[in-house]
């Protein structure tokens, strides 16, 4: 029992670097073989940010554990905006580009729409089982190819931003070490987190949708919080909001549809509950492009996305310990 809980930290470090080793280590070996970076930037650097969400979600969802598979991703997504955007715009007021008001912010509240209307199987039909059903991953992995096809257009008008993001050259020998170590720490990673995050549920007494709200949404978005938060105390404030919008779309569209296709996810009713502060969260982020300086996450608004983000996490341990 202790070792699963010494593992569990272990294991966000491995899936965390790993993530960094396999994106290091592909784009590398792209780049030797006269890949552009506008394709590495849209392949190998998009989904090896996101795999630490999809490598747990992928376990989770294999063992059955679907409350840790549904809470990781609804957890993130209220993570990156409350928390890491807050964070970073109070390092650094956040210009968000009039492309990321106008159709990336309102893409991410769809997608979460899209995820409500799914989930409520029970409502809609007037049944008592809701479920993401295999179906409905396939929807999703559509609407992320729609995605994709928008990001490529994006890229293709202004690639500079990609190419400041790419990482040096190595060697053949050294590239390739680098994949297969990122592979093997992001599956190892992903395997100790899951098998950590069901025990450390199950000795609390808490569910675990519980613990993927908040332990393993926050682990599996360190790399989000990174980014922003680096990007912003460089006052490279362009990516700071997209990566983490984007990162949002991909967590449904992409890794919540992966993970449904593996193995349907039961819906219960609570999760509900963080559907809709998604929804909120998201809406406020765009209600916010247009209070205060036009276009801007100002200080105050980070203070307050923070302040909301521990007014969740109390919430949801309130209601856990209401049980």
């Amino acid at each position: 029992m202790t070792l699963v809980y010494i593992l569990l930290p272990i294991g966000f470090v491995l899936l965390i670097k790993g993530a960094s080793f396999l994106v290091d280590g592909a784009s590398s070996i792209a780049k030797r073989l006269g890949v552009s970076t506008l394709v590495i930037g849209l392949t190998i650097v998009a989904f090896g940010t996101s795999m630490p969400e999809l490598i747990v979600n992928i376990f989770a969802s294999v063992q059955g554990n679907t409350d840790i598979a549904i809470g990781n991703i609804l957890g993130s997504n209220i993570v990156n905006i409350l928390l890491i955007l807050g964070i970073s715009a109070v390092i650094y007021p956040l210009a968000v580009k009039k492309g990321t008001v106008w159709k990336e912010i309102p893409l991410a509240l769809l997608a979460v729409i899209v995820l409500a209307f799914m989930a409520n199987d029970a409502l809609i039909d007037n049944g008592s089982f809701s479920a993401i059903t295999r179906i409905d991953g396939l929807i999703l992995i559509s609407f992320f190819v729609i995605f994709l096809y928008y990001v490529f257009g994006i890229s293709k008008a202004e690639p500079t931003d990609i190419a400041e993001t790419m990482p040096h050259i190595h060697s053949w020998s050294r590239s390739f070490l680098m994949v297969i170590g990122g592979l093997a720490g992001l599956v190892i990673g992903g395997k100790w987190i899951v098998d950590g995050a069901v025990v450390f549920a199950t000795s609390l007494g808490v569910s675990e949708a519980l613990i993927g709200l908040t332990v393993v949404a926050v682990g599996t978005s360190l790399p989000e919080l990174a980014t922003s938060a680096v990007a912003a105390y460089k006052k490279d404030v362009d990516i700071a909001v997209g990566n983490i919008v984007g990162s949002n779309i991909f967590n449904i569209f992409w890794i919540l549809g992966v993970s449904a296709i593996i193995n349907p996810l039961p819906f219960s009713s609570l999760l509900m509950r963080d559907v809709f502060i998604t929804i909120a969260a998201t809406t406020l982020l765009f209600i916010f492009m247009f209070v205060g300086k036009r276009h801007v996450v100002e200080l105050w608004q980070g203070v307050g996305f923070i302040l909301l983000y521990i007014g969740y996490v109390v919430l949801l341990v309130v209601q856990e310990m209401a049980k």
